[in-house]
């Protein structure tokens, strides 16, 4: 299908669901509103469905590429109003497959032989099909059961055309819709772009799931297959095939006798400990792509497939998620706002009294309810949106965050209405910021930073006499230039004896909290020898720095 072709078929679509009626038409340029008052979709009757509905069901008649960007916006109320959002979250990524015949020759290229030369068993029936890929059973030489992973079919050049489509049309909301600027449609575009090309990449999944099974290895919480690496390739994966209970057939898990709400402590504990301990999770956690091990029903284990999307933070970035949260269940709604501001999430000239007080009315209301009602993801869902009067910047990692922070309540409550959230994550967060922030976490943090800040000590000079003369050079007015340089000379030399003694204040400090809260032998012992070494040569540096 040609472009035009394909643009012909949107407008239809368009037309038949009567999407019109979202377009601010009241913003348009002239032009372009002429344009739409005169298309052909009056000529169509509304059909008899809810807004939500009807974008639904044109995004499901329009094909895998807009049905998975529906999947994304449905996680994005920032953009979509609450009942178009639960509209699209019934999107379903189901496809038709293509014939197996032709996915055995695809492996047979990818892989360079046969599939008799590689697989003992071949089955050419699918077992699932989705928009990018399909799977097949197979069974290895050595006896070995796995799932075949395989790219469709000419489905790079649909994104590809789908894509450009996306693009042409955010532009255009981008620069006429009143609200377009606020919402970045390009970027939401964009971000969507990234994502559907990593899923086609299956060497990248992986990895990720390669990576998650190093994570986990020897839990009792979850359960990654491995990967055959041998048989992997950009556009084939061979995975481990496992077996158990979809974690969303409650009544299949009742009864295997699962202990539903261990598995939903289980559920929660998974999250947390990946985005803060590990700082990498799966964000894709929807209930088809989890399942659970009910050997040992009293202590049932999670089973996850599908790691073609993955999240990561920064290390600031989960220092100040973890204290938003504990100080959002403190109702210390200043802090709040002061870490937004402090992590750079809305702008340095944001008024704190101001966005203190919005967060407060958004929040004051979820505590009337119980806490085992309150829910994380739609807290963190308010939060953004009050942050964006704010003029806060998307941040994608956050996203995907909530996203999975809703998918992973909503199966815990479907498992166990009465779970806890906070019950279950308290501990887990005051015992990470315990752990990052105490005495133990600074010692981590010397033997990690310390060798490079070392080694760049002896370059600062010379690099803040280079950054002074290209003020120098690009400034016009010579008078002024040496005024500047002087005050920044002089309060870089006060700033340095600060720098110097403040550092050396911290190790003091630090040597005497450690001695305070652990014994300093025992400290000494767990500590490498390097270690302590270089925590000494620091502070000769800094005392014959002080000189």
């Amino acid at each position: 299908m040609t472009r035009l072709q394909r643009l012909i078929r949107i407008a239809w679509v368009f037309c038949r669901y009567r999407l019109d009626t979202f377009l601010p038409l009241a913003e348009l340029p002239p032009a372009l509103r002429l344009f739409f008052l005169l298309a052909p979709w009056h000529l169509f009757p509304m059909p008899k469905l809810s807004r939500g509905d009807r974008l639904r069901l044109a995004l499901e008649q329009l094909g895998p590429v807009f049905v998975k960007f529906g999947q994304i916006l449905s996680t994005r109320r920032d953009l979509l109003p609450d009942d178009m959002a639960d509209s699209l979250r019934q999107l379903q990524d189901r496809v038709p497959p293509f014939p197996g015949a032709q996915a055995q020759a695809l492996i047979e290229r990818a892989l360079g032989a046969s599939v008799s030369d590689s697989f003992a068993e071949f089955s050419q029936q699918p077992m699932a099909s989705a928009s990018v890929a399909q799977v097949h059973a197979a069974t290895l030489h050595n006896g070995q059961h796995v799932v075949v992973k395989v790219i469709r079919p000419g489905i790079e050049k649909v994104i590809r055309q789908d894509l450009a489509l996306m693009y042409l049309m955010a532009t255009l909301l981008e620069r006429y819709w009143s609200e377009g600027r606020r919402l970045h449609p390009v970027d939401v575009v964009a971000d969507y772009d990234t994502t559907i090309h990593d899923e086609l990449d299956l060497q990248r999944e992986a990895a990720n799931a390669s990576q998650l099974r190093r994570n986990f290895d020897g839990s009792s919480l979850i359960y990654i297959p491995a990967i055959d690496w041998a048989f992997t390739r950009k556009n084939v994966l061979v995975m481990e095939r496992i077996h158990g209970i979809p974690v969303a057939d409650v009544d299949a898990l009742q009864a295997a006798g699962v202990n539903l709400q261990v598995l939903a402590e289980k559920g929660v504990e998974i999250f947390f400990t990946q985005v803060f301990r590990d700082s990498f999770f799966h964000a894709d956690m929807h209930p088809g792509n989890i399942f659970v091990d009910a050997s040992t029903p009293e202590d049932p284990k999670y089973i996850a497939i599908d790691f073609g999307i993955v999240g990561t933070l920064a290390p600031d970035d989960q220092s100040y998620l973890a204290r938003n949260l504990l100080a959002f269940f403190r109702r210390d709604y200043r802090q709040v706002a002061q870490l937004h501001i402090q992590s750079g999430w809305v702008p340095l000239d944001t008024r704190v009294n101001e966005f203190e007080a919005a967060i407060r009315t958004v929040c004051e209301p979820i505590f009337e309810r119980p806490l085992k009602e309150i829910s994380f993801g739609h807290f963190l869902l308010r939060l953004f949106q009050t942050a964006r009067r704010f003029n806060m910047e998307v941040q994608p990692q956050l996203v995907l965050l909530q996203k999975t922070l809703l998918n992973v309540e909503g199966l815990g409550r479907q498992l166990y209405p009465d779970l806890d959230l906070w019950n279950t994550a308290q501990p887990f967060l005051e015992s990470w910021m315990r752990k990052r922030i105490g005495p133990s976490g600074l010692v981590k943090s010397l033997q990690t930073h310390l060798p490079a800040w070392l080694e760049q000590s002896p370059e600062m000079p010379q690099l803040v006499h280079d950054a002074l003369l290209q003020i120098r050079s690009g400034n016009p007015t010579p008078r002024g230039n040496e005024d500047t340089l002087a005050l920044i000379e002089a309060a870089q030399r006060r700033q340095n004896r600060r720098w110097r003694h403040t550092l050396m204040a911290g190790v003091l400090v630090a040597i005497a909290a450690i001695g305070v809260e652990h014994n300093l032998v025992d400290v000494a012992r767990e500590v490498p020898l390097y270690g302590w070494g270089l925590l000494a040569a620091a502070t000769w540096l800094v005392a014959r720095g002080s000189r």
